[in-house]
């Protein structure tokens, strides 16, 4: 494209309305089963790691009373495009599926996704539970993990070439790192893209939440180093991780007959412990530093200096306890909105009714974000109406006059409920970082720089340095009022946002002649959310 000297801006990976959970895979099929009952008017998507686990998932669920589609590459186009349509109406809850699914998918309201066997890789694990919350709502990201999933995943990497399998099982324990981790499943998650995360705890995953409980082991370290340091010398070179689990259990496999490992002095000291349980200690020990897989095809295990000085003078080592089944604490996650749960049902139905009507997916009618607003606020007036997000020009002339009469419906035999002003609503939700490119903004502002000179420098309209300059305000990381407005201009702006109910910037632009910015507007009403925490309909008199 022939750029001199551009400027490379990078989103944030981060995505705060999603929660992040690793269960223990014992009874999969009942856990995803139980799982989403609990969830009875959520849409998801269940990925697998073969098409016949895919299918068979489908047939399960459905048998259990959940609709649900498979897709993968194994259907016909007909058959995938037909199963897609059926998700993005709402005529199916659930879609199991393979990585095929989901690249071009654009249904906003998807609320979980559960991963019901591991995958390959991070890059994948984000990319595919990122397909949930893309509304700005709250979604549910589970994967079931057990090491015997780790076990099938290095068998196939062990039938690739040595450089793909490197590769392969580099991406595993990293993907297996996160799955064992008992720190931030965010921080992790945004560290393994380069991303530092600072705000822990994050309140939006189970380590978090409710933080893993640890224990001395350093009785079972030792166990373990041992019996690596053992094998090492016996044959001057390692084995792999089941191997020396297998050791540790007394097991009577051929290898440890051809072998003669059983007349090792480890051989059966850890029958205590079942089998997963050993894994997970190898794999901790190897985060910690302990042990280390040497390169090549079989992954076989020795000891690092440290684990060597940990061996010998037997240092106390704290261990992290098996993940419980038991449900965790759940904590409202960021874009939440508390709203009356049984008229936004109704709204529910109402928008798949118009939706089927209009042969279109649901969410074309109105997103969940829309619906909870309207079952939150209540409105009963084309005007009240206007103000929910969502509700454009067309969409008032549309559907006011049916969703109206939904609302009203409601209203004759339930009351209004109220709400705290911090459950999470759109109209009060504020911002807490800025990206770079709003941060370079804020910078140039603060060196004395104008709208306009920022604006010409970085190749903006003034539009967007307005809009980066709001939300570093709404950040609370502006505070300079007079840069913008004199007091006599801030009455004269404010009198024309009350008399504007629904507060759309055009309009007060109208009302004011045009003679200010739009984006001057904008500016003036991120300063008024912040001072009052209210609507922008009542902004402050005066400075």
């Amino acid at each position: 494209m022939h750029l001199r000297e551009p400027r490379c801006y990078i989103a944030s990976f981060n995505r705060p309305n999603l929660t992040y959970r690793i269960v223990p895979k014992s009874a999969p099929y009942e856990q995803l089963l139980a799982f989403i009952r609990s969830r009875p008017n959520d849409s998801g998507i269940v990925y697998c790691a073969s098409r016949k686990s895919t299918d068979s998932l489908a047939r399960n669920l459905n048998e259990d009373g959940i609709s649900a589609k498979p897709y993968h590459a194994g259907l016909t186009t007909g058959e995938r495009t037909k199963h897609q349509e059926s998700f993005l109406r709402d005529d199916v809850r659930v879609i199991t599926a393979t990585i095929a699914f989901g690249m071009g998918i654009n249904k906003p309201n998807v609320r979980f996704v559960v991963h019901y066997d591991l995958p390959k890789n991070l890059e994948s694990y984000y990319q595919e539970t990122g397909r949930a919350g893309r509304d700005g709502l709250p979604g549910e990201c589970v994967l079931l993990f057990s090491a015997s999933d780790v076990a099938k995943q290095l068998h196939f990497i062990d039938e690739k070439s040595e450089k793909e399998a490197r590769i392969a099982r580099a991406q595993l324990q990293q993907m297996v790192h996160y799955a064992e981790t008992r720190e931030c499943r965010r921080a992790t998650l945004l560290e393994y893209f380069g991303e530092t995360f600072s705000q822990v705890p994050c309140d939006g995953c189970d380590n978090c939440l409710q933080p893993r409980e640890t224990f001395d082991g350093t009785v079972h370290a030792q166990k373990f180093l041992s019996c690596v340091y053992r094998i090492h010398a016996r044959q001057g070179f390692g084995f792999g991780l089941n191997h020396v689990v297998d050791i540790l259990r007394g097991a009577d496999t051929e290898t440890i007959r051809q072998r003669r490992h059983y007349d090792l002095s480890t051989y059966g000291i850890g029958r205590d412990l079942k089998r997963d349980a050993w894994q997970a200690i190898g794999r901790e020990l190897s985060r910690l530093g302990f042990i280390e897989c040497a390169p090549g095809r079989f992954a076989t295990l020795t000891l690092t200096p440290a684990g060597r000085e940990v061996l010998r003078s037997r240092t106390p080592i704290t261990l992290t306890k098996q993940i419980d089944i038991a449900a965790q604490k759940e904590k409202p996650r960021a874009g939440a909105i508390e709203c009356d749960e049984l008229l936004f049902e109704q709204l529910r139905a109402l928008r798949r009714k118009l939706a089927d009507e209009r042969d279109v997916p649901a969410y074309v009618i109105f997103s969940d974000v829309s619906l909870r607003e309207m079952a939150r606020n209540y409105p009963t007036t084309a005007r009240e109406f206007r103000r929910i997000p969502g509700v454009g020009e067309q969409k008032l002339k549309d559907f006011a006059r049916p969703f109206l009469s939904e609302i009203k419906k409601y209203l004759a035999t339930n009351p209004r409920r109220t709400f705290s002003d911090d459950s999470g609503s759109l109209f009060r939700q504020r911002r807490a970082h800025l990206n770079d490119s709003e941060a370079e903004t804020l910078r140039r502002f603060q060196r004395g720089e104008s709208v306009d000179e920022i604006a010409r420098a970085r190749g903006f309209v003034h539009s967007t340095i307005y809009g980066h300059l709001a939300a570093a305000i709404e950040c609370s990381k502006l505070a300079e009022r007079t840069r913008f407005f004199t007091p006599t201009q801030e009455k004269e702006i404010a009198a024309a946002f009350r008399q504007v109910s629904d507060g759309k910037l055009v309009d007060v632009s109208a009302l004011l002649g045009n003679k200010y910015d739009v984006g001057l507007l904008r500016i003036f009403r991120a300063f008024a959310a912040r001072t009052r925490g209210a609507a922008v309909s009542q902004p402050p008199q005066s400075a």
